[in-house]
């Protein structure tokens, strides 16, 4: 595997050239600092451009245009990194060899068309496309608590941090929903082209002369931008006294969601010690809370705990009935002090090594997540595929108890159902 990273100016270009795979992706990225009320207006526009351009005015002959190209792909997403929201574009197509000599290039005349030449009439978007879309976040939106796990996440979140970019909805908000119309729509796509720093990758069996030239051709942007605030979030103290919260929901099964504060940590620590301390504790079928909570107590259904790096965060999520909450968060708690005093062993250590290096394998035969990871490095500097396998086989015990010691309970949010059946 190849890599090239090429700062164009208004843009910057990174190359992956690998030949592990039959399709080309390209993801282009629009990231600025987060603000709470812009989160709804950028899924709207994140939404919109897949519904129809100035050219294929349609969503059908948008999908027709896709099967003409060897069945292209064209999808988006609009996600928080730390500080950042970042409006992704991804485009996977067959390379030209298992099709014909310039689908590629013609793949990226689609994906150029839909950003740079939306269905817009007087400076507005369309109208009607417009309204679907709202229709279906506002369905979304108002159904928000039929999914109690993920809606268990979202209040954890805003009880922790309040007013921090950890706490957004990155559903979207119905308040915003409603002032949002096809001009202001436009206003704000036209704002996110001038403002938005943005980063190309292209992965594939590529040439990298050849895809520079065409990428320069196809996606001109004029503006230079700059890095304005940090990515990862502020690091702020555990709370004196734990905030428990509790409400109360027309559900099956009770949600308990924890958020962890991690605290000082270097950037060595979090890359490394702190991954491997997350798996001992919660990262897999053989961490501490799955063996204990779950396997030996029969407290809960399932348990998991994953880092959220870049928030200075561990989640601890657990489906768990109403009357085992105090004793599940009574062992929870038991094994976070049992991992500050190094209650784990020598197999306990080689076994999470051994699980992060296949989650590295399995990430050497994704195409978003290999990008994925040289996306990371870009935001925050982290290291290679090869030199994190290097640095994670040399963590010590003694620098995960350290880290464990960094690790304090914050807020404590149980989402009751009404009843226990299984669900």
């Amino acid at each position: 595997m190849k890599y090239s990273k090429k700062d164009l100016g208004s843009y910057k270009l990174h190359l992956i050239k690998t030949n592990k795979f039959k399709t080309i992706t390209v993801r282009i990225t629009f990231r600025s600092p987060i603000i709470k009320e812009e989160i709804t207006i950028r899924n709207m526009l994140c939404d919109i451009f897949t519904q129809s351009s100035k050219k294929y005015k349609t969503k059908r002959e948008l999908t027709i245009k896709a099967q003409d190209l060897y069945a292209v792909d064209i999808t988006t997403s609009n996600v928080r990194l730390g500080n950042y929201t970042n409006m992704n574009f991804y485009l996977n197509t067959l390379h030209d060899k298992y099709t014909e000599p310039g689908n590629f290039k013609e793949a990226l005349d689609f994906l150029s068309e839909i950003i740079f030449n939306p269905d817009i009439t007087d400076d507005k978007f369309n109208k009607e496309k417009l309204d679907i879309i709202k229709a279906a976040c506002k369905s979304s939106l108002s159904s928000i608590k039929e999914d109690a796990s993920n809606y268990s996440l979202i209040r954890m979140f805003e009880e922790l941090d309040k007013d921090r970019p950890s706490s957004y909805r990155m559903v979207g908000y119905l308040e915003d929903l409603d002032k949002i119309d096809e001009k202001n729509l436009y206003t704000y796509y036209k704002k996110m082209l001038k403002t938005n720093l943005v980063d190309i990758f292209v992965i594939g069996d590529i040439d990298f002369e050849e895809v520079t030239e065409l990428i320069k051709k196809k996606f001109q942007f004029k503006t230079l931008k700059k890095q304005r605030i940090p990515y990862i979030l502020e690091d702020i103290k555990t709370r004196g006294k734990r905030l428990f919260v509790k409400e109360t929901i027309n559900t099956n099964q009770s949600k308990l969601a924890i958020g962890c504060r991690t605290h000082e940590l270097s950037d060595y620590e979090r890359n490394y010690p702190l991954t491997l301390y997350n798996l001992i504790l919660g990262g897999y079928s053989d961490s501490k809370l799955f063996q204990e909570v779950r396997e030996k107590n029969s407290l809960c259904y399932v348990i998991n705990s994953v880092p959220n790096k870049l928030d200075n965060l561990i989640i601890i999520r657990a489906g768990i009935d109403k009357e085992n909450y105090k004793k599940t968060l009574s062992l929870i708690d038991k094994i976070l002090i049992d991992m500050k005093k190094g209650k784990f062993t020598d197999e306990d250590l080689k076994t999470a090594k051994e699980y992060y290096n296949t989650a590295l394998d399995e990430l050497e035969e994704s195409q978003t997540r290999i990008i994925d990871n040289y996306y990371m490095s870009e935001l925050i500097g982290t290291d290679s595929i090869e030199i994190k396998r290097k640095k994670i086989a040399k963590v010590t015990k003694e620098e995960i108890i350290k880290v464990a010691k960094k690790v304090k309970m914050d807020t404590v949010f149980l989402l009751e159902g009404d009843n226990n059946e299984r669900d």
